[in-house]
């Protein structure tokens, strides 16, 4: 060690003893401010109810959610298959409208005089 003098490494134990009788030995002689129960209690409220914004509790709902590959992969699966669904009810809608307008035109072009639905 430095300066040529060797010290002798203590084991746990010792050094707990020692850090019990330092802590029985210890007295605290300084009075605590007024109202100093009533402030920390105040503290502990205040941190207990966190203010977090609805983006905030969003967000943190999301990654607890989603941490769940299980449930991940179920939520992906369901928003896959309804997209999938809505797009096949627009297509034959959009499908219903061109052969409606289809086959007016095709009366309009057998006969001319005869009027289509538009």
């Amino acid at each position: 060690m430095a300066g040529g003098a060797s010290r002798r490494p203590m084991n746990m134990k010792e050094n707990q003893t020692q850090l019990e009788r330092a802590l029985q030995e210890w007295r605290v002689t300084t009075p605590l401010p007024a109202r100093f129960q009533q402030q920390v209690w105040k503290r502990i409220e205040r941190a207990e109810i966190p203010s977090i914004s609805v983006v905030d509790a969003l967000r943190a709902w999301f990654t607890m959610v989603f941490a769940r590959p299980a449930f991940a992969v179920a939520y992906v699966t369901v928003l896959l298959l309804t997209g999938l669904a809505l797009g096949f009810v627009q297509a034959g809608h959009k499908a219903a409208r061109w052969d409606r307008q289809l086959e007016a035109r095709y009366v309009q072009l057998i006969d001319p005089y005869q009027r289509g639905q538009p």
